[in-house]
């Protein structure tokens, strides 16, 4: 960002909640089904057809809100938003405005700072304000084909339509594209952790929009600002509110007005392009939704639902240093996915050392696992198997290096450790005696060597440690027999 200049970012998430049916009907949320397939008369906004609330939409409501640190309303109200729209049968949106289901939060996520690269470094705490999280229906899909200079065809999906969603709206607290990044890399995680919304933008049913503006350093007033909609990855996202500070600096530094608006990130071109003017909440002309009551939320349901969180991914990265020692950097890869951390602290628990369970997961196993394209939950080495081959090396069954390559085959087959140890042979020599009588053997033979070893070639040891690793086929363990070498030499 140029010098004297400072972004101003407020970030809007639209998560679809995991629920199997819509918001205000029975009809099933799933994706990729054949057009128009899954619609009925609520969610098609016929006459007369009325909407009955979701009773699982409040459930995973108040999960997401207690994990991103917000309150829940005792009582919320479902309003109209009008405005036209193809993909919007009703012509207006159920959602809420002026009471929303959830307001005021705080929520610490870790941001970093990137080079060129885009390569983190230099975590840091920092705190967002979350101004509400209020339910809401999704519209419908439009897909438009054609090329240029050719017969073009729009079409309407309406299976989303309908479906429920929590729109987490932030304050302007972000500076940097990279901030909002790691922020909404927090929200997946943790509306996935908690099992509220699968957060998955390639399905659509994570979307991000960001309002970004800029200002001179020490300006307290804020500027017009553009409202960057249909980002469907976290890093358009961070391209496009990049672009859009290059080019509104440049617009101010020229004398240019920047107006409020909408716009879309081309990633071809990449750049943003005006959508449209951007509305104020007057133009939707909200009220309240005749047809569903307030919604009241009990103390009790508040509290129930707080006793059925699971342990947060911030609280469990805290707990990974203190109670397994494990360094910042491991403990944050560990809880990037809930997946991944269930299997680290399996593995850890059974094989009775930590740290080389971080280890092993996050260089060898997260490495086969990435090159197939799989994740810990569908793993062919399970947590209980890879706790053995972690077991088998500090008994000294088998070395570090012998162990890698058993990983791979486990990996493979889906065979055990103990299996492919016992099939290939691999079981290492740790017995003093047995390897007192090689180490005998090769001094036997390397008279010569020995006596130049005792008269200060210290080097000659690692000559003598490649002679018994020969002898004995490279079963021997090094660590005894360095032990055993040094003594008799």
């Amino acid at each position: 960002m140029k010098e004297g200049w400072e972004a101003v970012i407020g970030m809007e998430i639209h998560a679809q909640l995991a629920t199997e049916t819509k918001i205000f009907c029975g009809c099933a949320t799933s994706f990729g089904d054949e057009p128009n397939s899954n619609t009925c008369p609520v969610c098609l906004g016929l006459p007369g057809a009325l909407p009955v609330l979701n009773e699982r939409v409040v459930d995973l409501a108040a999960k997401a809100a207690l994990a991103l640190g917000l309150n829940i309303n005792e009582t919320s109200i479902f309003s109209r938003k009008n405005y036209f729209y193809p993909d919007l049968p009703k012509g207006y949106q159920i959602s809420q405005y002026d009471k929303p289901f959830s307001s005021d939060g705080k929520l610490k996520i870790l941001t970093a700072e990137r080079d060129e690269g885009g390569h983190a470094r230099n975590w840091q705490p920092m705190n967002i304000g979350i101004t509400r999280m209020h339910l809401e229906e999704d519209a419908g899909k439009n897909v438009h084909e054609g090329l240029p200079d050719t017969d073009k065809y729009s079409y309407v999906d309406l299976n989303r339509a309908g479906t429920p969603l929590a729109e987490i709206v932030t304050e302007p607290d972000f500076r940097t594209s990279w901030q909002a990044y790691d922020y909404v890399n927090h929200v997946r995680r943790v509306l996935q952790w908690v099992g509220a919304s699968e957060a998955d933008m390639e399905k659509g049913n994570l979307r991000c929009e960001a309002n970004v503006s800029v200002r001179k350093v020490g300006e307290t007033e804020f500027r017009n600002k553009s409202e960057l909609k249909n980002l469907n990855s976290v890093r358009f996202m961070q391209k496009a509110i990049e672009f859009e500070i290059d080019r509104q600096i440049k617009a101010h530094e020229n004398g240019e007005e920047v107006s409020q608006e909408t716009r879309l990130w081309d990633d071809n071109k990449n750049e943003t392009r005006v959508m449209r003017s951007k509305e104020n909440a007057d133009d939707y002309r909200y009220f309240p939704e005749p047809d569903l009551q307030p919604l009241r939320v009990s103390a009790e349901f508040v509290e129930r639902s707080k006793n059925e969180m699971p342990e947060l991914p911030a609280a469990m990265m805290e707990r990974f240093q203190d109670e397994y020692g494990l360094n910042f950097n491991d403990a944050a890869q560990l809880v990037a996915e809930k997946n991944l951390a269930d299997f680290y602290e399996k593995t850890a628990r059974i094989s009775e050392n930590p740290k080389a369970s971080a280890n092993w997961i996050l260089t060898e196993l997260m490495r086969e696992l990435n090159n197939a394209g799989k994740t810990p939950s569908n793993s062919p080495v399970s947590p209980e198997n890879l706790a053995e081959l972690i077991k088998f090396i500090d008994s000294g069954k088998i070395s570090g290096k012998q162990a890698k390559d058993v990983l791979i085959e486990m990996y493979s087959t889906k065979k055990t450790a103990e299996d492919i140890v016992s099939e290939q042979g691999l079981e290492q020599i740790s017995d003093v005696e047995a390897i007192g009588k090689l180490v005998e053997e090769v001094m036997s033979n390397n008279s010569g060597q020995v006596e130049a070893y005792r008269g200060g070639n210290k080097k000659l040891l690692g000559f003598f440690v490649g002679q018994i690793m020969k002898a004995s086929q490279g079963k021997a363990n090094p660590k005894v027999v360095n032990e055993v070498l040094r003594d008799k030499l």
